[in-house]
Parts: structure tokens; C-alpha cells; sequence
């Protein structure tokens, strides 16, 4: 069961090379290069897991898009919980379920932090809610993977570096693995 959960997560992480992303790279090319910066960062395994896995909700949106009348048009971060829950732990989940909060987050509290977004990730900004209210703050502060969170969207922000050579994708299957959500 392992084995076909890997080949299936495999799969989608593939199909993610015909998917335009930020900055003139590859779907894929971004989850690379935000798990090769979590293993750089010397983050656990589940954070790496995350790191490559954050952003499958853009696939299935683009594979599956919402209804036109849909509220949900960004819920990219939704769809890609609800696709891993059944997979991998909550130390995966939840920080790709929180990454786009994550990012409202740092930009209440962390000003600076908005200058260092791109201006596609600023403009999204705007449409996700724009920064924390301090109510939202605090909301956000007490869910139980809220720093990883946090930390996710930093190897999120770092990880649109067209050109950057990293691991190849069968370099994360022992992350996978040792994330994946014990068979019933």
C-alpha cells in the first residue's frame, strides 16, 4: 500500500513539470527547490516532506478547476490537505494546510517581510485575505503545527530561482516514507 501511495505522489509531483509557476520556472522545478532548501536548512524530515509537497493544490486546481461561481479560487493549500491526509501524517498536512496563512502571518508580523515578496506573491496576497488582523494572530499562534508552518513558507518564498539545479525527485522518497500515515 506504501509502495502505491509513493507512485501515485510521484505521479502528481511529475505531471507538476507541465505546470507554469512564479518566476519562469516549473511547478515542479518550485517543490524541488523548496525541499533541497529545507534539507539545507537541515529541517526535520516531515518539514522536507512538506517543503515538496506544499503547493500539489495548484495541480489539482489546474487539473480540477472550481466551479465558476466558487468562492475558493485560491484554496490551492485546501486542496492539497485534503489530498495528503489520507497519505502522510500531520506533520506533513497541516504546515501545507497552513502555508497561505503562514504567509498572511509573517506579513502582520513581520512588515519587512511583505517587501520580500515577489510582485505575483504580493498581488495573490491581496486576494487571500491580505495581512493578519491581531485577532487572526492569535488564532493562528495556537494551532498546534503553526511554526512549521511559518517556517514552510520561508522554503516557500526562497524557492523561485530559475536555473537552480537540485536533487532529483526519487532523492525524496526516504522523506515520503518515513512521513507516510501508518496502514489501518
Amino acid at each position: 500500500m506504501h509502495q502505491d501511495i509513493i507512485r501515485d505522489t510521484f505521479d502528481c509531483l511529475r505531471r507538476c513539470q507541465d505546470v507554469e509557476y512564479d518566476a519562469g520556472i516549473s511547478l515542479q522545478a518550485h517543490l524541488l527547490q523548496a525541499a533541497a532548501f529545507a534539507i539545507q536548512h537541515e529541517a526535520p524530515e516531515h518539514l522536507i516532506a512538506a517543503a515538496l509537497l506544499h503547493d500539489l493544490g495548484q495541480l489539482f486546481q489546474r487539473e480540477t478547476p472550481p466551479p465558476e461561481d466558487s468562492e475558493d479560487e485560491d484554496m490551492h493549500e485546501a486542496m492539497a490537505a485534503q489530498w495528503l491526509r489520507e497519505r502522510f501524517m500531520d506533520s506533513v498536512v497541516e504546515p501545507v494546510r497552513l502555508h497561505v496563512a503562514a504567509k498572511r502571518y509573517l506579513c502582520a508580523t513581520s512588515p519587512s517581510y511583505v517587501e520580500e515578496l515577489t510582485e505575483a506573491s504580493r498581488q495573490r496576497l491581496g486576494e487571500q485575505g491580505g495581512p493578519m488582523n491581531q485577532d487572526e494572530v492569535r488564532a493562528f499562534e495556537l494551532q498546534p503545527y503553526y511554526w512549521e508552518a511559518v517556517k514552510l513558507r520561508s522554503f516557500d518564498e526562497m524557492a523561485r530561482v530559475k536555473g537552480m539545479r537540485t536533487p532529483e525527485l526519487e532523492r525524496f522518497r526516504p522523506y515520503l516514507m518515513a512521513c507516510m500515515r501508518p496502514v489501518r
